[in-house]
């Protein structure tokens, strides 16, 4: 099974533009055989907060119909980030679109300080996702840094995880140490994606990665370039 972290450079306050990054990026993707591709937290809009109501998406936002159709046409699972409003709460969150034409959504569990002014947290919306023989858990963000989040997805037996992240310098360093001890812990394949570039006025860190089961990093982006990092598990 292939799986692209996408690390990318989104534009503030331009949803096409980001979104024709993301299908760019898709089709790099197809074209390595790649079956499964995610994006960073909140990555349709860059990240924010004051303005996340005004960038957000509903459920059934036709602006995604395009994401089912490539997911459809290459047979990828494509799982990009967003503000998404639900029953007239504000989530971070991600869509999940499967190549059987259904969507599903995960939203953040655990929020960052000051997040909760803009943003609900959410458990209800947590789906295991079954695709290649593997069952796969999501995170974004602050959610890897609450010990019990990993571990409820180790309690259903999920073989990946995946965090969609927005890092910044001062704190990369700490999430591959979580993420580290995280997949040697539970023997669990981690694969995270981050941004590069400015979001919300911050400086992102990129090195999307990926560690093995036994915490060992096998490779890494830069803290630079938008690409991809493909990791074959």
């Amino acid at each position: 099974m292939k799986i692209a972290a996408a690390q990318i450079c989104p534009i503030e306050n331009n949803i096409n533009a980001n979104i024709k990054t993301h299908l760019r990026l898709i089709k790099l993707a197809a074209e390595r055989s790649v079956d499964l591709i995610f994006f960073p937290e909140m990555s349709l809009s860059a990240y924010e907060r004051e303005k996340a109501k005004q960038y957000s998406f509903l459920i059934n936002d036709s602006r995604l119909d395009v994401f089912k159709a490539e997911s459809v046409k290459y047979q990828m699972l494509i799982i990009v980030g967003a503000a998404i409003e639900i029953e007239a709460e504000l989530y971070i969150g991600s869509f999940i679109f499967h190549p059987n034409g259904r969507t599903l959504i995960y939203t953040k569990q655990f929020l960052h300080d000051g997040e909760e002014q803009f943003f609900s947290s959410g458990y209800k919306l947590n789906p295991q996702i079954d695709w290649k023989g593997e069952k796969i858990s999501l995170a974004i963000c602050a959610d890897i840094s609450n010990p019990v989040h990993i571990e409820n997805a180790s309690k259903i037996n999920s073989s990946i995880y995946l965090p969609s992240i927005f890092y910044t310098p001062n704190g990369i360093a700490e999430a591959y140490k979580n993420l580290s001890f995280y997949a040697e812990k539970y023997s669990m394949n981690i694969v995270m994606a981050n941004f590069v570039g400015s979001s919300y006025s911050l400086e992102a860190a990129g090195k999307s990665a990926f560690w093995n089961t036994k915490g060992e990093l096998v490779s890494q982006l830069d803290n630079k370039t938008e690409g991809l990092l493909i990791a074959d598990i």
